[in-house]
């Protein structure tokens, strides 16, 4: 029986990780021929040419037929086969749900799916979560095997290696992504929200050239993504980035961690939900007054459309936010000297109200020498950057690329 390509990537023979290189180089790069691929691969045309051919018998790769040329012999391009399967992503927010489904090529098959949804750590939450999931799919016009992986975002604490999440949904010891596997029927794999959002920026986001990058996750809680080199930094655990639970302020109030203090308590969405609600009750005014005395319910996306629409209640807490979010960028620049730092999340949505106090505590509270070469930007997915980013993850992962 002929060995698969993934059984290859699992028994990690040399033709195998050549395959992997020439689908990372066709999904970093695009199509090309077998000459320039076998001088990128650093293989000869003969090796790259019998190896496209297995990829292009796998559905994998496509042949593209012949390019134009000024003359002489004209050479056939090659190329990811976007119908060979598709990418489901999951992103999960506090109040509601992304869903999005790309091809083998990483275009989006369809529109991206909002769903509101109560991100609880419950039982209910967990079952209300795979009922959306398996009804998104049901809906779709493609055939349920043609879904090669799922990719789930989650906030906190996940260790994609072992699929296990340690701040949501921890309610036995199994990993977490075998139980969702059990429930949805596809291939399933974790990460957290802050990562996957780094990586759908790095991947067809604001990133250009910059292969040193932080990405700060300000939406309910607030969370950062890494890359070092080029690459997603992990840490040891899987775990590294847990940004707002850095210890900064002397209050009493209790993170969801259980901890006090944390960045995240006066440095996120949570911190302007609830500040928002506190100085709606001791009489400040609002736009969204009338929904309250409706006894309607706010979520934070209401506050931020708000703010956007010129409510000064709103615009005065997220710069707060902005204003303690930067002093801690600040201590980022000056310890690691990175490249850029996106700020995304759902937050990055007020544009400068959140951006221009980041920006001005970075300039008053770190090393001139050292942040003059840091760029600070806008994320430019803005809410879909977490959906995207795990689809993009979920065809990585199965394809062994990250």
């Amino acid at each position: 029986m002929k060995t698969t390509f993934v059984e290859e990537i699992e028994l990690g023979s040399r033709n195998a990780l050549i395959k992997l290189n020439i689908l990372r180089y066709f999904i970093n790069n695009g199509e090309n021929t077998l000459p320039e691929l076998g001088r990128e691969m650093e293989v000869s045309v003969p090796t790259v040419t019998k190896l496209v051919g297995e990829l292009i018998e796998d559905g994998f790769v496509i042949d593209f037929g012949k390019v134009e040329t000024n003359g002489g012999r004209r050479p056939n391009i090659y190329g990811l086969n976007p119908d060979s399967g598709c990418f489901l992503g999951v992103d999960i927010k506090r109040f509601k749900v992304n869903l999005a489904l790309i091809n083998f090529k990483g275009e989006l098959v369809n529109e991206i799916v909002s769903q509101a949804f109560l991100y609880e750590n419950t039982e209910e939450s967990f079952n209300a979560l795979c009922d959306i999931i398996n009804e998104y799919v049901d809906g779709l016009s493609l055939p349920k095997k043609k879904i090669l992986s799922v990719g789930i975002n989650m906030s906190g604490r996940v260790n994609t290696q072992t699929g296990h999440s340690y701040s949501m949904y921890y309610f036995n010891e199994r990993p977490l992504s075998e139980i969702f596997q059990e429930r949805l029927g596809m291939h399933v794999t974790i990460d957290n929200d802050s990562r996957s959002m780094t990586y759908g920026e790095f991947m067809n986001g604001v990133v250009k050239d910059e292969k040193n990058i932080f990405f700060i996750n300000v939406s309910w809680g607030l969370g950062m993504g890494i890359i070092v080199d080029g690459k997603l930094y992990y840490g040891k655990s899987g775990f590294s980035g847990e940004f707002g639970h850095i210890p900064v302020f002397d209050n009493e109030i209790i993170c969801h961690c259980g901890k006090k203090g944390c960045l995240e308590t006066e440095a996120s969405g949570s911190f302007i939900y609830r500040r928002f609600l506190e100085k709606i009750a001791e009489g400040n005014s609002s736009i969204l007054n009338p929904k309250l005395q409706k006894g309607q319910q706010l979520v934070l996306e209401d506050i931020i459309d708000a703010a956007i629409n010129d409510d000064i209640l709103a615009i005065e807490l997220i710069e707060e936010v902005g204003n303690n979010l930067g002093k801690q960028i600040a201590v980022l620049i000056n310890l690691f000297n990175p490249e850029l730092i996106v700020v995304g999340g759902s937050l990055a949505s007020t544009g400068d109200y959140l951006l221009l106090p980041v920006r001005s505590a970075v300039k008053r509270y770190s090393l001139n020498l050292v942040s003059r070469d840091t760029q600070i930007k806008l994320s430019k997915l803005g809410d879909n950057a977490g959906v995207i980013g795990a689809c993009l993850m979920s065809r990585s992962k199965l394809l062994g690329i990250i």
